[in-house]
């Protein structure tokens, strides 16, 4: 059967406690009651004034229960979802509206001033909706409030198919955002593909129907991540779509103490996170207060999208023996390609993960590089994957591309694949550095980098050279209390790693290394390095 997710709602909401939590922020909990009314209430309206099916609707929001009910809105009446980095300024804001299509844009009420100094550039855009506790709203603005409250509640008279969308823009490494278009069912099978090598997945919405009526209500999770990006939107999927409940975070920048909290208050079973950006402030507020937090409920952290270092998860483990780590490989392009678990006393090497059958590797000329070889080549998964770009033929092409027969996403991964099949990930092709004929992947010596005590985060780029063609050059921040010794840092890489792959020079500052997803700023900080070494030469 063809899997969509407005279908999935209708079908298990019967089954829940009405009362049971859907959605927490704080001290607000609205009920899957509650979700079921008011989700129905504003996809009926938008399908009643002017929106037709297979619209797009922007989310222009921070964690909050209004962006799952708003997407619980959308499946339901057949619209797609379309993110929107609340980081970006308003001409990039733009640019995701116009690009999309956009007809209809929810956002919250922090993003006001953005908004009013867009509309007149937006034309496709008919019905704005403003998220937030004021009450009061522009002109020609709707407060999401009445729309959630305006109507019965009754379920859509809609006819759904499994080709329904969500859009997923994302930034990548270089050049303007893309719009990843995911079907419903493919991307419900990505999603299950983990649990089918665990046991019974239901096959039909019968099945999922007597499956939440035998277990009841899904996982309590936290997306601790934002969830304009896809590490936390998939997550949080998989729970709110199970019968479970998402609990999101009050404070708009990461707030560890209150992360840990809410997971005791709530009883919470599984937390999404971004690698270390995200995992080692979380294990300082363990340190700093040992025993202060009840975390028994925690079955489960699951991170996605870049690395997740050994020693940072051991370091978990302490605090919390019974949790499992679960570091998953996937980009917006393709959820599954690997995973690696981690539970106490038996550790994972960084970047290491185990695939499946849906997984090849490729060399630059499409050509599989067998298992055992000592070559590089990209990570291509053959399951359930995208349509593609929206609008962007050409950038589809280049990245879903059919080989022998077999339709791929090869979104640009290098790894080296093991003989018996277990994944080493080195990098994004794309910020490969060629340093006098060798490949250098920037994660690997970041990686290095960071296991320096002096060091809290590095990022490794290439920055043109005369000699080298690209030099290889290092980017940090520092632990508090410490000072960059260059040399021993250097020194200390050439320890860990093959001489040619060590930095030539090695930065403290900079803009910001990432984003609030977590994931690398390359460009910013390739900028960056450029001038640092330029000055060094003035």
């Amino acid at each position: 059967m063809a899997w969509n997710f407005g279908d999935i709602l209708d079908t298990i909401i019967p089954e829940l406690d009405p009362e049971h939590p859907a959605l927490v922020h704080g001290e607000r909990v609205l009920t899957w009651s509650d979700v079921d009314r008011r989700s129905n209430n504003l996809g009926g309206y938008l399908l009643s004034h002017g929106i037709a099916v297979g619209d797009k609707v922007g989310f222009y929001m921070r964690n909050r229960p209004e962006y799952m009910e708003s997407l619980a809105a959308c499946f339901r009446a057949r619209l797609t979802h379309v993110n929107v980095n609340y980081r970006y300024q308003p001409d990039e804001v733009h640019y995701i509206f116009d690009n999309s299509d956009a007809t209809v844009v929810v956002y919250g009420e922090e993003f006001r001033d953005n908004i009013v100094a867009l509309r007149e550039r937006l034309p496709k855009v008919k019905v704005w909706v403003e998220v937030g506790d004021s009450g009061d709203v522009p002109d020609g603005i709707h407060s999401y409030e009445s729309l959630v409250n305006q109507g019965e509640g009754q379920n859509l008279e809609v006819e759904r198919s499994g080709d329904d969308l969500l859009f997923l823009y994302t930034g990548g490494t270089t050049g303007m955002p893309k719009g990843v278009m995911w079907s419903h069912h493919n991307l419900r099978e990505a999603q299950t593909l983990s649990l089918r090598a665990m046991g019974e997945v239901p096959e039909t919405l019968e099945e999922l129907r007597e499956s939440v009526r035998e277990k009841g209500p899904g996982e309590v999770m936290i997306p601790v991540c934002p969830l304009m990006h896809g590490t936390g939107l998939f997550t949080a999927m998989g729970a709110f779509f199970s019968g479970g409940t998402v609990v999101t975070l009050s404070n708009p920048s990461l707030d560890t103490a209150e992360v840990w909290g809410e997971v005791e208050r709530n009883k919470v079973n599984m937390i999404s996170i971004v690698g270390d950006a995200f995992a080692k402030p979380l294990l300082n507020e363990l340190e700093a207060s040992p025993g202060r937090y009840d975390l028994t409920s925690l079955r489960s952290i699951i991170s996605s999208g870049v690395m997740w270092s050994m020693e940072v998860k051991q370091a978990l483990l302490e605090h919390m023996p019974a949790t499992l780590l679960a570091d998953s490989f996937g980009s917006s392009e393709a959820v599954g390609f690997g995973a690696s678990i981690t539970a106490k006393d038996a550790p994972i090497e960084t970047a290491r993960f185990t695939t499946n059958d849906y997984c090849k590797v490729f060399d630059e000329n499409d050509v599989e590089i067998p298992r055992g070889s000592e070559t590089p080549g990209f990570i291509a998964f053959g399951g359930p994957i995208p349509v593609g770009y929206y609008g962007d033929p050409e950038k589809s092409a280049k990245t879903f591309k059919v080989i022998n027969g077999t339709r791929y996403s090869i979104p640009g991964d290098y790894c080296l694949v093991a003989e018996d099949g277990t994944l080493t990930l080195l990098g994004r092709g794309s910020v490969c550095i060629n340093s006098a004929g060798e490949k250098i992947y920037p994660e690997e010596v970041e990686e290095a980098l960071k296991l320096h005590p002096s060091v809290d985060d590095a990022l490794v780029v290439g920055v043109p050279d005369e000699k080298w063609g690209q030099a290889v050059t290092g980017v940090i921040t520092l632990q508090p209390g410490h000072t960059l010794d260059e040399k021993a840092l250097i020194g200390f890489v050439k320890g860990e790693l093959a001489h040619y792959k060590a930095p030539k020079h090695v930065f403290v500052g900079g803009p910001p290394f990432r984003a609030p997803n977590g994931k690398a700023d390359y460009k910013s900080i390739t900028s960056y390095a450029r001038e640092q070494v330029e000055g060094l030469t003035q």
